[in-house]
């Protein structure tokens, strides 16, 4: 059964950086795209950025330019590099892997 644990959220002035990490659990993290959405009050969950097992990303025109994904498959972890943050970007912010497994989420905030 596989468990996805985001970390690294928190309360971030608008310029700053965070990274979010979600370390996965279950067995076979090596195999499956992974991906970040997040989920703003009142709107839709969108897609932030996803990654293959190879490396290969993709990002939302939103981000790019300041999001970087990453992926460290000896540790089973998934990463989200996020600079130069503006206050559009807060959000809970949920991991996913494969079609349909989800972290629980990390609230980012951005403000002054």
């Amino acid at each position: 059964q596989v468990q996805l644990v985001e970390s690294g959220g928190g309360l971030v002035q608008p310029g700053g950086s965070l990274r979010l990490s979600c370390a996965a659990s279950g067995g076979g993290f090596g195999i499956y795209v992974m991906a970040w959405y997040r989920q703003a009050p009142g709107k839709q969950r969108e897609l932030v950025a996803g990654i293959t097992y190879s490396g290969n990303t993709n990002y939302a025109d939103s981000v790019k330019g300041r999001f970087t994904i990453s992926r460290d498959n000896t540790k089973n972890i998934l990463y989200l590099q996020m600079n130069s943050l503006k206050s559009e970007d807060t959000a809970v912010y949920y991991c996913k892997r494969g079609k349909s497994s989800w972290g629980q989420g990390t609230q980012v905030t951005v403000s002054s």
